[in-house]
């Protein structure tokens, strides 16, 4: 059980209760299968790391969604988002393990790499930010009851205050490399422009793109 652990935190792709912030310009089935295509791809590239790491899939609530994908699956503690990354983090560690990600599941084509650089870190917490002042990642090998405390979710400034309750109660910390979320109309045209998206989200653009060209102007 000392093998690192990747927690993959990814609401149900339920129209209406995800991305609602592209919404518009995105319908809400748009947005929900968006979300659906970047779990996928996020499932396929931590899977690379199955000779050395156990992948773990956590949802809102208990679903049959991603059939596809066979991935040990468990459902999010109740509670604020800090309460349930907690829970995580605490709950692999005391199980034995030496290190746990818990990842967001919005970053489109995140490289393998920034995953890597978070295993290496021998920081008590490492966080991987994203550039609106989240983080895409949080890698954990001591955890603390107060390492959340007054922690604004969803903002941008999440990442520092993260940082600042971590160093209060004692943690080390350390950052590694930088991507983006998903989360808004900009994130969303950044990601059109990519050239190299993976699989899932690649066909989702294209399918976006064609909707686009045809749709009323």
């Amino acid at each position: 059980m000392n093998r690192p652990l990747l927690i993959l935190f990814a609401k149900a792709p339920i129209a209406g209760r995800v991305k609602t912030r592209l919404c518009p310009p995105l319908t809400s089935a748009q947005a929900a299968s968006l979300h659906s295509a970047l779990v996928q791809d996020t499932i396929e590239m931590l899977s690379t790391f199955s000779a050395s790491a156990d992948l773990e899939l956590s949802s809102d609530s208990a679903i049959e969604a991603w059939p596809e994908m066979t991935v040990p699956r468990s459902v999010q503690a109740q509670g604020e988002l800090g309460a349930r990354i907690f829970h995580a983090l605490a709950g692999a560690l005391t199980s034995g393990r030496e290190i746990v990600i818990v990842l967001g599941s919005d970053s489109p084509g995140l490289p393998s790499s920034h995953i890597s650089a978070l295993l290496e870190s021998g920081s008590d917490l490492t966080l991987g930010p994203s550039v609106d002042g989240g983080f895409f990642a949080i890698a954990c090998r001591r955890v603390h009851a107060g390492m959340f405390d007054g922690v604004r979710w969803s903002t941008e400034h999440t990442l520092d205050d993260v940082s600042r309750s971590a160093a209060q109660c004692g943690l080390k910390l350390a950052t590694g490399p930088t991507w983006f979320d998903v989360d808004v109309k900009d994130d969303l045209d950044r990601m059109l422009e990519m050239p190299d998206l993976p699989r899932h989200a690649a066909r989702w653009s294209a399918n976006y793109r064609e909707f686009r060209s045809g749709a009323p102007r």
